[in-house]
Formats: structure tokens, C-alpha cells, sequence
């Protein structure tokens, strides 16, 4: 099997205008553009995380029905990596081994890992900065309240 770039969903390419210009599939499944309900088995962290993206994505077309495990696997991600990063706050990068030596804190591990899966997710959704430069949405942005509030008082 050929390994390479990953595909890039269909509407991603068509939010950025396919600069491509490849032709869209045609028979490509379309389903609604609904936000799946909340996984139950998520831990509280990640339900957080999830109320937080799932309208945003929702709203900018990006979200559908079966793409519940996606997110619930980045909102997972999102939550061990901000349970590592506060143990890490508490207990530092180095740790002692059984032998008295200084090593890496297995938390810092577990902290990028997180991190590495949380941005595979991020790039998928478009969540990334360098993502999101390449989507152009129809569907106009509604003014959230306290949008802007960094920068009153420039």
C-alpha cells in the first residue's frame, strides 16, 4: 500500500476554494451537517472541550453526524494532554529513577503524545492555524458576545 499525503476531505477543499482544481468527487456520502451528541464515556475535561468546538465547527460546516469518534478521540487528546500538563506544573519535567538519577518524567511523554494526536485531529478539522488559512467559508460568521475584548483599550 502506498503511503503519502492523506486525503483531504471534500469539504475542506471546497471551504478553500479547490485550488486544486481537480474535480470534487461526485457520489462522495454528504451527511448532515449536525453535531453529534456529547459521548457519555468522555471525562469531564473533555466534555469541556467538546461543548467549547463542536458549535464552532458546527457552524462553519466542518461538523457531521459521523464524525463523532474524531472528535471525541481529539477531545480525549485535549483532555490527557491538559491532565499531563498540569502534573507536570506540580511535579517538573525530571523525575528520580529507583537508582537516584535524574530522568525525563514520563508525564512529558504522555504530554507530547497528546499533543502529536491532538494536532493530526486539529489539521483534520481545520483547527490549526495554518489549516484554517486555506478554508474560505460561505456561511457567514455570527459575532460571538465578548468577541474582540483583548483588544479594547489599544
Amino acid at each position: 500500500m502506498a503511503k503519502g499525503r492523506p486525503r483531504k476531505p471534500t469539504a475542506l477543499k471546497v471551504l478553500e476554494g479547490n485550488p486544486g482544481k481537480r474535480p470534487l468527487p461526485e457520489n462522495e456520502p454528504k451527511p448532515p451537517e449536525i453535531a453529534p451528541d456529547c459521548p457519555d464515556h468522555l471525562n469531564e475535561e473533555a466534555k469541556r472541550e467538546w461543548k467549547r468546538i463542536a458549535p464552532e465547527l458546527e457552524e462553519l460546516g466542518l461538523l457531521t453526524y459521523i464524525d463523532k469518534a474524531a472528535l471525541a478521540a481529539y477531545c480525549q487528546a485535549w483532555s490527557r494532554w491538559v491532565n499531563a500538563e498540569e502534573l507536570l506544573k506540580k511535579h517538573g519535567v525530571l523525575a528520580k529513577s529507583p537508582n537516584g538519577y535524574f530522568m525525563q518524567s514520563p508525564l512529558l511523554a504522555i504530554a507530547n503524545r497528546a499533543m502529536e494526536q491532538m494536532k493530526s485531529y486539529l489539521t483534520e478539522f481545520g483547527m490549526t492555524p495554518a489549516s484554517r488559512t486555506k478554508v474560505k467559508t460561505e456561511k457567514p460568521s455570527k459575532k460571538k458576545k465578548g468577541a474582540g475584548q483583548y483588544m479594547s483599550g489599544w
